[in-house]
């Protein structure tokens, strides 16, 4: 699995600063960025900035905004100064990933309001690689960020894009700075870190189609399971995530999530969905829990936390699940999470459908 880090962001600015500095005695304050507002001088301070703004959010953990500060550059800086600034802000998001746990997060307004340490990673190299390709296009210096750099924050950061048959043309695609053939142009685009349901002893984690992959072909996805996980509906529920992401078909907030239990950071099962709610607002789920887990209300308590966040929302009138019949523990979850029995009562198939409605 290619895991965001650390080392990532210390690539990035490599390679930011090896196209730069050959450059840094030109005039960048007079000269517009490709397709921004800003000069080349600005574009260059805002990588800085916001490479010191992720690893203080890092750092500090706020919830609910960002931490209140902002970095002001020395009187008389020059370009190469500048790019200093860029290598120091680059190690101290480096040194902030390194030494945040892996279930922390901390807030970022797009999409779900939060990003754990990896995601924080992804954005920083996310602004380096394209902010440098903005800046070196204008100045007329060659450009390409080091390999698999781009694939790695189309696979962290972009979930709902289609991978293309290059990453770094379809992350300048998806980000309005390119065309990719047979697809329409970017016109307006934000990137999507996963999103996270709390419940009360566990988390629902939205797993990102490379963590998905992972699982499918029998990884762990970065995640710290109990003994026997993921169980086998988690990996089959991973792959499916996995060819509607490859289809270009996944909405990331109608994914798979892993139950993350709060006391020790430790998988204990899977929930998600089987797709997007069609026109009439109906969406199917499934879940299941290793055994070591089972027994102990994570799932009901899981199902409730999934079906309060997708009833809360606009597109979603109801949710349905279907249980084998011979499977009374799992219909007894649905019945403590308020689902009802809506399948015939003449014993005809093999399984029972089960709904919840707004």
């Amino acid at each position: 699995m290619r895991a965001m880090s650390g080392d990532d962001v210390l690539k990035a600015v490599d390679g930011c600063l090896a196209a730069l500095g050959p450059v840094a005695g030109r005039d960048w304050e007079g000269v517009r960025a490709a397709g921004l507002e800003w000069s080349c001088r600005e574009t260059v301070e805002h990588i800085a900035g916001d490479l010191i703004a992720y690893a203080g959010q890092l750092a500090g953990r706020p919830q609910d905004s960002y931490v209140p500060f902002e970095i002001r550059l020395d009187d008389g800086t020059d370009n190469a100064g500048l790019l200093d600034v860029v290598r120091a802000t680059g190690a101290l998001l480096d040194a902030a990933v390194r030494a945040t746990p892996p279930h922390v997060r901390a807030f970022h307004p797009y999409p779900f309001r939060s990003a754990d340490r990896q995601g924080f990673a992804a954005m920083g190299v996310a602004e380096v690689v394209l902010h440098t390709h903005d800046v070196t296009r204008a100045l007329g210096v060659e450009y390409t960020p080091e390999d698999g750099l781009a694939e790695a924050v189309l696979g962290w950061l972009f979930p709902h894009v289609q991978p293309g048959p290059a990453a770094w043309p379809t992350l300048l695609w998806a980000t309005g700075r390119g065309e990719l053939p047979g697809r329409a142009p970017v016109t307006e685009w934000r990137w999507r870190n996963n999103l996270v349901i709390p419940a009360e002893r566990i988390d629902l984690v939205g797993l990102r189609p490379v963590v998905a992959r992972d699982i499918r072909l029998g990884g762990d996805g970065g995640l710290d399971w109990i003994e026997g996980g993921p169980y086998e509906g988690t990996r089959e529920a991973a792959g499916f995530l996995v060819k509607a992401y490859e289809g270009g078909v996944h909405r990331p907030e109608f994914g798979v999530f892993a139950l993350v239990r709060k006391e020790d950071g430790r998988a204990v099962g899977g929930i998600g969905f089987h797709s997007a709610p069609d026109e009439d607002g109906r969406v199917e789920i499934g879940y299941d829990l290793v055994e070591g887990a089972r027994g102990q209300g994570y799932i009901t308590e899981a199902v409730r936390a999934l079906a309060d966040w997708a009833l809360a929302r606009d597109d979603v009138h109801a949710l349905f699940a279907t249980v084998e019949r011979e499977n009374t523990a799992s219909q007894a979850v649905l019945g403590r999470a308020g689902f009802t029995r809506v399948s015939e009562e003449d014993g005809s198939g093999a399984e029972l459908a089960y709904e919840l409605r707004r």
